[in-house]
């Protein structure tokens, strides 16, 4: 076993850290005895810990990434490992433990807890557990090094994370802008990789078989040069396989980019557009710097002039929201039409400058990871239960993509009242709002239009078979079955559900990957 393992408990096997890439890159003389070890949320504890311990003598240095979504199984893993191994150092790393240190359980388990920044903080802090002297402080806050001085994480993916999983890079890293419920917000700007050092990176990559490279940067399109110049060196190695994730600003899409990305064929680029609030207080409220005519103008543009694949973000739970504010900035998102709507419900990430409304707006949150709003001023609790249902029947139905005609009968000319008041009928009917069949799902959606919204018999169960059969699914819901068979898809199309899974396999939880 080497002397360094870099842990971390991954959402899913396809999610390869970037983090513990960056780090491993820049172990200096340790990176040869540094080794990196991935595990998801969904392993037992225990069985990760005896991954840990096997095959002879144990690493004397366990370094874990810790993420709002993970903070909870890791905790059980490093709690197991210091009552079987005591002498075994354990070192923190990640935003869920660089801030309210002494609040959490993990941290007082940990050996040390680096904060920040840990390309530099943490190979000098091995060096010292491995070598003397030993660090007099547990908690150490992570040196920011200029970016020029690090060593790029690209060559730490293996070929078989080229084959199988997601590849996260990073052309900046930061954020200029200051909205509070995001960590981001604690940055004082953004920094930039050297372009030419990057893109050469990158070549690398792509010479290797990469073809799905998922961009971490807070605000790709920030710098329109730097920008332009990564669209380009994908347009010039576009192939069939070849797909590209941004997370965009809404409201600065200048002609020269849009140039770009209209040359993009249909599946190969998606755009992540956080929206989280169309209500103007909302946004002076949280600090949030967003011309809402200008993000409205671009989502249309991007929907209708381009082949982008636009995923939007809405937040619930916002101080000073109300049920209405949220309802009518959901309804003009709806009316731009991009092709997902993600409906967040508010986190408390810690660290953030959102607390600062605690005491004003009455926000009450779970005090258990992902730290969810409870209630506030505007929203009891309730309210804010009904709306995590909401947007947990929006991702199977609308998100999923299988029901495009049946959606355009539900939303009618008010999406989110006609929405709510179906995902409250599902909620009735199934009492979960997990491990619902597609067909129970159909048939749910069947009854709704018919019963709930007096829809012709007839018309909507058409409307259901040409979406059943469009999905690819091989079921047999009980509206549809008349005894008259479904039509056959035409000859090469490709079932829609198969085509969805290329975006929807890496969607991520709460917060960010690395």
């Amino acid at each position: 076993m080497p002397a360094i393992v870099l842990a971390t408990l991954n959402a899913k096997y396809i999610h390869a850290s970037l983090g513990l890439r960056c780090l491993r890159a820049n172990m200096g003389a340790l990176r040869d005895q540094t080794q990196i070890r991935e595990f998801t949320i969904l392993q037992k504890p225990v069985e990760i810990v005896e991954r840990l311990l096997s095959s002879g003598e144990p690493p004397q240095i366990v370094g874990f990434g810790v993420y709002i979504w993970n903070v909870v199984e890791t905790t059980r893993v490093v709690r197991l490992l210091k009552a079987l191994r005591p002498q075994l150092r354990i070192v923190l790393g990640g935003p869920e433990v660089s801030h309210e240190t002494a609040e959490q359980e993990i941290c007082r388990l940990a050996d040390h807890v680096i904060t920040g920044w840990g390309d530099v903080s943490f190979p000098k802090l091995c060096q010292a557990l491995l070598h003397g002297p030993r660090p007099l402080t547990k908690v150490i806050a992570g040196e920011q090094p200029p970016l020029d001085t690090l060593a790029l994480p690209y060559d730490e993916y293996t070929d078989d994370d080229l084959a199988h999983r997601l590849v996260y890079v990073e052309a900046s890293r930061g954020c200029p802008f200051k909205c509070e419920f995001c960590l981001s917000s604690l940055d004082k700007t953004a920094w930039a990789f050297d372009l030419d050092r990057f893109l050469a990176a990158l070549e690398r990559l792509h010479r290797r078989g990469a073809r799905h490279f998922k961009f971490v940067d807070r605000t790709f399109n920030l710098k329109i040069e730097a920008s332009a110049r990564i669209l380009a060196f994908f347009l010039e190695r576009l192939d069939d396989r070849l797909f590209v994730h941004f997370e965009v600003v809404p409201d600065h899409l200048p002609e020269r980019l849009r140039q770009l990305i209209a040359q993009f064929p249909p599946g190969s680029l998606q755009f992540e557009v956080g929206i989280q609030s169309f209500d103007a207080e909302v946004q002076a409220r949280i600090s949030r710097r967003q011309d809402n005519d200008k993000t409205a103008e671009n989502l249309r543009w991007l929907v209708t002039h381009s082949q982008t694949h636009v995923h939007a973000d809405l937040i619930f739970g916002l101080p000073g929201e109300t049920l209405a504010s949220f309802a009518a900035g959901f309804d003009r998102l709806v009316a731009l039409a991009p092709h997902e709507i993600q409906v967040g419900i508010l986190k408390r990430l810690r660290g953030t400058p959102i607390v600062r409304h605690t005491a004003t707006h009455a926000m009450v949150y779970d005090p258990e990871p992902p730290y969810a709003i409870l209630q506030n001023d505007c929203v009891d609790f309730a309210t804010v239960q009904r709306l995590q249902r909401f947007a947990r029947y929006w991702d199977l139905v609308a998100n999923a993509g299988r029901l495009p005609r049946a959606l355009a009968l539900l939303l009618g000319d008010a999406p989110f009242a006609r929405f709510a008041a179906f995902s409250d009928a599902l909620w009735q009917r199934t009492g979960k709002t997990h491990q619902i069949a597609y067909e129970d799902l159909v048939d749910a959606l069947f009854e709704h239009l018919c019963d709930g919204l007096g829809l012709a018999t007839d018309s909507v169960r058409e409307t259901l078979r040409l979406d059943y059969q469009a999905s690819g699914a091989r079921g047999k819901p009980r509206c549809l079955d008349t005894g008259a068979p479904l039509r056959e898809r035409r000859p090469g199309a490709k079932p829609l559900a198969q085509r969805q899974a290329r975006r929807q396999h890496d969607r991520l939880p709460a917060g960010s990957p690395d």
